[in-house]
């Protein structure tokens, strides 16, 4: 989720449309809902000279299968702020007060990125926005172990105390909780669809700098079975954003779950839909921090195709399904046997 300058520059690279092709893996199709304490991706060996490219064809005798064993697990079988793992906006800094996480004038501002012109607030129940006690909004929804993140028109009367937000939606981060360098993240999740829809998986640099940006996932909510993952940063000489990213097609993505993820090597960042991987980069400059994760559900949107404004036609309730969100960390003993 970034802001006019880079959305611009991924325009300007022009982004593809295409099916997720299909790399022969046996040991990973047979239970996709797990989340194993252990796993193997299958990654290619080509020289990490190559800076960007869809993984349409990929020579066999370049793949090898990469061990990886769990750091990180959230089957949501329980509210997700119940466990402390999980923070519902994003963070001030040390010299934001905490005071102002949960209500007062300004508080909006960690609660949705304005310069995407996003049309929601991110609430959860403490949030009171102007008012001087919570008002015990809660977007997020648990039932049989799937977390939905509910977004919903604003009711009227709120609307002046909720900074006159269209919607009200919810986010959960770990920064400050859980952060990683190098290795696999995934979610679990059925993308929801509709205009002015934006969903979103994505990781940020724990040190609060921006780039780097991994977007794993994020969804065009007014195309429906159209994924866009991403790669954002910054060129040192110019100061300027680049950004490298695809569309992929998954045609039942909004009554399916699937995985979406990432794998972060020290040289490559594989990105992977139902653990086969679909496109890669070389890790451009700046990834030298650990990341956190990020869930959202956004509505509304100036600059990201296929996510436009709220209009009449936006639905009144809309659901971002999640089954699970799990970090693996590449397993160096068992990759050197």
């Amino acid at each position: 989720m970034i802001d006019r300058w880079t959305r611009s520059a991924l325009v300007a690279i022009g982004l593809l449309v295409a099916t997720a092709p299909g790399v022969a893996q046996d040991d990973l199709q047979d239970n996709l809902d797990a989340a194993p304490a252990s796993i193997s991706l299958q990654v290619t060996t080509d020289p990490s000279t190559i800076e960007c490219r869809r993984l349409e064809t990929v020579n066999p005798a370049s793949l090898i299968f990469l061990p990886l064993r769990r750091t990180f697990n959230e089957d949501f079988d329980e509210h997700p702020l119940a466990s402390g793992r999980w923070v519902p906006h994003y963070a001030g800094g040390a010299a934001w007060p905490e005071a102002r996480y949960w209500g007062g004038d300004g508080s909006d501002f960690k609660r949705k990125t304005g310069s995407n012109g996003e049309q929601q607030i991110y609430v959860d129940p403490r949030y009171a926005g102007r008012a001087t006690t919570p008002l015990g909004l809660d977007p997020f929804r648990v039932k049989d172990g799937v977390l939905s993140i509910v977004a919903s028109r604003t009711p009227p009367d709120l609307k002046p105390v909720l900074f006159n937000n269209e919607y009200i939606s919810g986010i959960l981060t770990t920064q400050g909780t859980f952060s990683q360098k190098h290795g696999y993240f995934e979610i679990r999740a059925k993308i929801p669809v509709g205009h002015a829809v934006w969903p979103a998986f994505w990781m940020l640099a724990d040190d609060g700098g921006w780039p780097p940006e991994v977007d794993v996932l994020e969804g065009r909510g007014e195309r429906p079975g159209d994924m866009v993952m991403t790669t954002h940063w910054r060129i040192p000489s110019t100061q300027k954003i680049q950004s490298c990213g695809f569309d992929f097609a998954v045609n039942d993505a909004s009554g399916t779950f699937h995985n979406y993820g990432v794998l972060w090597e020290e040289n490559r960042l594989v990105y992977f839909i139902d653990r086969r991987p679909v496109s890669d980069i070389k890790v451009p400059i700046g990834f030298d921090d650990p990341m956190y994760m990020i869930v959202n559900l956004a509505i509304g949107s100036k600059f990201f195709v296929g996510v436009g404004p709220v209009d009449a036609e936006s639905p009144p309730t809309v659901a971002f399904e999640i089954d699970r969100i799990s970090a693996y960390q590449i397993d160096m003993e068992q990759a050197q046997r």
